[in-house]
């Protein structure tokens, strides 16, 4: 899976889990293993303001473009993230000026 990052300036949290082709954002599961191979997905087909464009299934991998939350003065890391690749099932770290628990 390639998610994209699409920062915008909004208070709310992110937390984004990985299922297969179940992508949950902030508890909301979003089932993807309907969009078949070269097929695309529209935006406004997906009812949740967290996807910033469609999704596609280029090659048997989605790719996906997810907003990413940000205050006022994003550090560079978040205000240009880098798309990443998840094979991995569980949470996903996303771009964040949050600051890091000690131990982590």
């Amino acid at each position: 899976m390639q998610i994209r990052f699409s920062p915008q300036w909004r208070d709310d949290a992110l937390e984004v889990v990985k299922q297969g082709d179940i992508i949950s954002i902030n508890g909301e599961a979003f089932d993807f293993s309907v969009v078949p191979d070269g097929a695309t997905l529209p935006q406004e087909a997906i009812s949740s303001d967290w996807f910033a464009g469609p999704v596609e299934r280029i090659g048997g991998e989605l790719h996906i473009s997810i907003v990413l939350p940000h205050g006022p003065n994003p550090s560079q890391a978040v205000a240009f993230p880098q798309p990443i690749s998840v094979n991995a099932d569980g949470p996903i770290e996303v771009p964040s000026d949050e600051p890091q628990e000690a131990g982590e």
